[in-house]
């Protein structure tokens, strides 16, 4: 996977995620575009810190939840929106891991308070990702996801598409050729 530079760093993008903030801050029904913005970004980075789904989606929504409530004392430093958000997203994976090893027995609790480095280029890279996933064709995008992010096998995919097992794998193999070919594409 090719790390670049994170999304917003030009001015011109800096400019725009100003003017998304201000306009969220004087009027919170506006924050749904931050909200779509920022969303995969969020996600892949919980997502990689704590590899589960559901767990990822509850962390997301959790830090959404938090730059709301505190949009209103959010003050422009010229730095992305995104790396707020991420710090958000840092604290709430760091408050979660350390209440988890709370409840696990004393053998546990050394994996527990261990946190990877993740940076903020590898999580713009992985919602790069995620979007190019959304784009491809359904029945390749379904496998991608299930595969993949749900972990399911070949043959759970089969029977909940009502086809063969080689017919998935084709799917599969299909998807991930232009997953491949598009981010070639964009180094």
């Amino acid at each position: 996977m090719v790390v670049g530079k994170p999304a917003s760093t030009n001015a011109a993008e800096l400019a725009a995620d100003r003017l998304l903030v201000e306009s969220a801050q004087q009027d919170q029904s506006k924050f749904g575009d931050l909200y779509d913005k920022y969303f995969c970004l969020v996600y892949a980075y919980t997502a990689r810190r704590v590899g589960d789904r559901a767990t990822a989606e509850d962390l997301t929504s959790e830090v959404f939840q938090k730059a709301l409530e505190y949009l209103p004392k959010f003050v422009w430093r010229g730095v992305p929106f995104g790396a707020w958000l991420l710090r958000i997203a840092t604290n709430i994976v760091v408050d979660r891991t350390r209440q988890a090893a709370r409840e696990r027995p004393l053998a546990d609790q050394e994996d527990a308070t261990e946190i990877s480095h993740f940076s903020l280029e590898e999580a713009e890279e992985r919602a790069r990702l995620f979007r190019l996933v959304d784009h491809l064709p359904e029945d390749q995008r379904r496998v991608i996801v299930w595969r993949f992010a749900e972990e399911k096998s070949i043959r759970e995919i089969a029977a909940q598409l009502g086809r063969s097992e080689g017919a998935v794998k084709q799917l599969q193999f299909r998807g991930l050729q232009s997953l491949r070919a598009e981010l070639q594409a964009k180094r």
